[in-house]
């Protein structure tokens, strides 16, 4: 063995022990070979790596190999760079000081309210996430739920392959190399729905005190996932003609990001989508200030064709996409995904498993029996005919009562609408969705959606449910 200048612990630099003929791929083993090491303590912080050249000669790997993983363990906030002096073990991050809540805003537990997810309370839920059963084509749903329960005995053994149920996998790979980007079923882990692959992502690439930023307004549940790993969610706002890229400029140079949650079509709550031009634009800033991509794309298959893809367009480098069958199909399944780079896969996988080990392979099956039958496509095309026509009634019945949508939306279920000019130092949407609750009627106000004071007093409303007599009469007394 060639004895490298690097010293570890007082000895020449250990050779990884790199096996050619595994599964997956080189950067992949030594990503997981030094984390390993860090995590161990037989790296201590501060240790200086070898050069790119001398890790390369001395296990007879490529530089450009030794460069991406080197890059990969920089993102996973393992290592640090210092210019002209090389890759040094990375020191802890501080705990970051508490996070002030903004005044006159919902609170985090308000906008995780057990009613706005369970499905069983009473009232109308027009302010909910999810659509009537029949809407979904609830048959083809409970079919492929008893097929599912049908699993051979001998799969009762054991938990189920950690990546999620491999003909899913495939048959998730099959569909999006087809429809959106090439990508191969190891690059594909399913999840506990959507919110979960959130949760993994953020486990894995921040750090308590990293700045991730979020559109603004955007996702509820996020904020108070985000605040609860200890980071710091920074909002840029989105309108009706996309999201403020000089805006989100500005902030990237101020706050150095590590990443940034963006629905690409279909955004929760205005229903708009960015333009091919925006996407672009967004990804050069995510190169210029050195940022992962979340991409939320869970409304995918309710938009129409040649509608942007971060991840189309990125190829997975920088890009990690989420998907989520609880729109199309139901949520009760809570099957979701993650799409991501061969040399990042493996740290997610890790951290699901230390996390909870595996998902469920029944759901997973039903998803797989429900996607394969026949008429899934055209359920799907069914659904997205059934929105439109909701969303249109839903606009007309708002303007009766006196409100303004913020965006037009281009398709999906939610239509945000509201008196836009309305005095907040007198009334919010807070106190009139309390009122609402006590009439039956569940609303979901714009303090849900935004760290911002919002614009006037507006409300997330589902298109499935927003066009109801009881909803109108209520929002008639409210001008």
């Amino acid at each position: 063995m060639e004895d490298v200048s690097c010293k570890h612990k007082g000895a020449a630099w250990p050779q990884l022990d790199i096996d050619r003929g595994k599964r997956g791929g080189l950067v992949d083993q030594i990503v997981a070979a030094i984390s390993a090491m860090v995590s161990e303590g037989q790296l201590g912080a501060g240790t200086k790596m070898p050069s790119v050249r001398q890790f390369a000669k001395y296990n007879a790997v490529s530089t450009f190999t030794v460069v991406e993983a080197y890059e990969r363990l920089h993102q996973l906030g393992l290592l640090s760079s210092r210019r002209g002096l090389g890759f040094f073990v990375a020191r802890p991050q501080p705990q970051p000081a508490p996070v002030p809540s903004q005044p006159g805003l919902v609170s985090e537990i308000d906008a995780l309210a057990p009613d706005l997810y369970s499905g069983q309370a009473e009232a109308l839920p027009v302010g909910a996430g999810w659509l009537p059963p029949e809407w979904y084509g609830e048959n083809t749903i409970l079919d492929a739920v008893r097929h599912a329960m049908k699993i051979p005995a001998g799969r009762l053994r054991g938990y189920g392959h950690p990546l999620g149920f491999p003909a899913l996998r495939q048959q998730l790979a099959a569909s999006l190399s087809s429809e959106l980007f090439p990508v191969d079923a190891d690059q594909i882990l399913l999840t506990h729905g959507a919110t979960h692959a959130f949760d993994l992502v953020l486990r894995t690439l921040t750090r308590p005190g990293d700045v991730v930023f979020v559109e603004d307004p955007g996702y509820s549940n996020l904020l108070a996932l985000i605040r609860h790993h200890g980071c710091v969610p920074v909002g840029v706002h989105r309108g009706a003609q996309g999201l403020d890229l000089d805006e989100l400029a500005r902030q990237a140079g101020e706050h150095h990001p590590k990443l940034m949650f963006v629905n690409t079509v279909l955004q929760n709550p205005l229903g708009t989508s960015l333009t091919q031009r925006q996407a672009h634009h967004l990804l050069g800033l995510a190169e210029q200030f050195d940022f992962w991509l979340v991409e939320d794309d869970i409304y995918r298959e309710l938009a129409l064709p040649g509608e942007a893809s971060l991840a189309a367009m990125d190829g997975l480098r920088r890009v990690i996409r989420v998907g989520s069958f609880s729109k199309t199909l139901s949520p009760v399944l809570r099957v979701g995904s993650l799409c991501a780079s061969a040399s990042l896969l493996p740290e997610l996988l890790r951290v699901k498993m230390v996390a909870g080990l595996t998902t469920s392979e029944i759901n997973e099956r039903a998803v797989l029996d429900a996607i394969g039958t026949r008429g899934y496509r055209r359920m799907v095309e069914r659904l997205a005919r059934q929105l439109a026509d909701a969303r249109e009634r839903t606009l007309e019945s708002l303007r009766g009562v006196g409100m303004a949508p913020l965006a037009q939306p281009r398709g999906g279920m939610f239509v945000s609408a509201g008196w836009l000019d309305a005095p907040i130092a007198t009334r919010n949407g807070r106190g009139i969705a309390d009122a609402a609750l006590k009439a039956g009627i569940l609303l979901a106000p714009g303090e849900f959606f935004t760290q911002r004071q919002p614009q006037g007093i507006w409300f997330r409303f589902n298109a499935a449910y927003a066009d109801d007599e009881r909803l109108l009469a209520f929002l008639r007394t409210q001008r």
